[in-house]
């Protein structure tokens, strides 16, 4: 048995060499596959249903997978459709997929797999004991399901939608890996081979040297499977490969997906040539109890930011100790501003010094007595409404221009904003509300599949 797998990229609309997917294309494979969407970036695509690509971006790409589709007449699999996989995203992109095939004069079979949840099925759910926390998940209620859901998919709905004849998939959100694995595990390659490929080919060519926006191609067999780049100039090696399990996994060796795990721990990895591994000894072991992830998102708030840089040593010794004496203050002056309106609870006021454990915060473990050169500061307000976010971010932008160094006399000026007015408005942020798990009466309870003849 052989069956071949072509990924067009790591993300739709990050882009991939054309002639890089005309080689994938002349390797014939059984099937193309594109993820399009994530959480890495944050729970505002999710929160506010818009895509975090353009799109003429995504139809860039998109256009390129379906006219190689058309010529090799095999399923073509887009999954997480709009970044979040939210129903309005596969929307989005079908509805860039019908303009491409009047464009390109194409036809085919479209399914768009839908996966965002309905509030009242979840609640009961909740109510039955089927919603369970997952490591460090929040707290819920019923009202959690009141702002987005979505469930993410396993390779079921794919492989139902390509049994009732779809050609080209386009799929709310999902697994990665499942896009990759549904066509080989439909046509009986060995599970764990076919998962730990799919794992391999989830973010294109980001696992090959020197990682890039790219297609991969993956060739399962009986006993092993052989990944490469599609691009000539670039390599893949055992330990890149090896080390792509480590991606977004607390245990390297333990990967969990809706129906089971993939076990890589007896896997080993031979380099072919310069270019191509052969992996060999994945398992895969299925579940006793199948359960899907969910992903939901709510508005936190409202967001004005600042941007300035410091350049004064003095300023820049004084700052930590300033800013707690700053942080007292405007909780005065917004009581005073706001009064009842506007509890301290209500509102946000965060200074990150970058230079300063900026990135790592409390958690920076390489701490020291150097007085760093220069400072960055972003100062964050948040608070339930633009107009009071806007409002408390200029008195923090005034009143920070000009904390009282101890080491001068008199004012000066402690921070310097390279935009004038320096408060920038954001609009709504997001918070992930969910670490849960449901647990489906069947794989495909959480999805509804739309056929459309194209």
């Amino acid at each position: 048995m052989e069956i071949r797998v072509l990924a067009g990229n790591g993300c739709l609309g990050t882009g991939f060499k054309p002639e890089s997917l005309e080689r994938g294309v002349t390797m014939k494979p059984h099937v193309i596959a594109c993820d399009a969407g994530s959480t890495d970036s944050g729970p505002s695509s999710l929160g506010a249903g818009r895509p975090k690509l353009s799109r003429e971006a995504c139809k860039r790409d998109l256009r390129l997978l379906l006219i190689a589709r058309d010529r090799l007449q095999v399923p073509l699999i887009v999954g997480s459709c709009g970044t979040s996989g939210r129903d309005v995203g596969v929307e989005w992109v079908t509805e860039m997929a019908l303009e491409i095939a009047d464009e390109e004069n194409l036809s085919f079979r479209l399914a768009a797999i839908k996966s965002d949840q309905q509030p009242a099925y979840l609640k009961q759910q909740l109510a039955n004991g089927l919603v369970r926390p997952l490591q460090s998940a929040p707290p819920i209620d019923a009202s959690t399901f009141d702002s987005p859901v979505v469930g993410m998919m396993g390779t079921e709905p794919i492989m139902a939608a390509i049994e009732q004849g779809a050609q080209v998939i386009l799929a709310g959100r999902a697994s990665d890996s499942a896009l990759y694995a549904a066509v080989p595990v439909a046509l009986g390659a060995d599970p764990g081979l076919a998962w730990h490929a799919a794992k391999t080919l989830e973010c294109g060519a980001a696992c090959a040297v020197v990682p890039a926006a790219d297609s991969m191609f993956a060739t399962i067999r009986d006993d092993h499977f052989d990944i490469e780049p599609l691009d000539p100039e670039a390599r893949c090696t055992p330990l890149g490969i090896a080390a792509h399990t480590l991606y977004e996994n607390a245990n390297p060796f333990l990967l969990t997906e809706p129906g089971g795990v993939i076990d890589t721990e007896a896997a080993t990895y031979e380099a072919l040539d310069e270019r191509r591994v052969r992996v060999r000894g994945s398992r895969f072991h299925p579940s006793d109890e199948y359960t899907i992830k969910l992903e939901g998102a709510a508005i936190a708030g409202y967001q004005t930011v600042i941007v300035g840089g410091v350049r004064d040593p003095h300023v820049i010794k004084a700052l930590p100790s300033l800013v707690q004496r700053a942080q007292a203050y405007f909780r005065e002056r917004v009581t005073d501003l706001f009064g009842d309106t506007l509890k301290p609870g209500e509102y946000d006021i965060e200074y990150r010094l970058y230079g300063i454990d900026g990135v790592m915060g409390h958690l920076e473990p390489q701490r020291d007595s150097a007085t760093p050169r220069e400072l960055g500061i972003l100062i964050t307000v948040t608070a339930p409404s633009q107009e009071q976010a806007n409002k408390i971010a200029s008195l923090v932008a005034h009143v920070s221009a000009h904390l009282p160094v101890p080491a001068y006399e008199g004012i000066v000026s402690t921070i310097a904003y390279p935009y004038s007015p320096p408060e920038i408005p954001r609009g709504a942020v997001y918070r992930f509300t969910l670490n849960h798990v449901n647990v489906p009466g069947t794989p495909l309870d959480m999805f509804r599949t739309t056929f459309i003849e194209v």
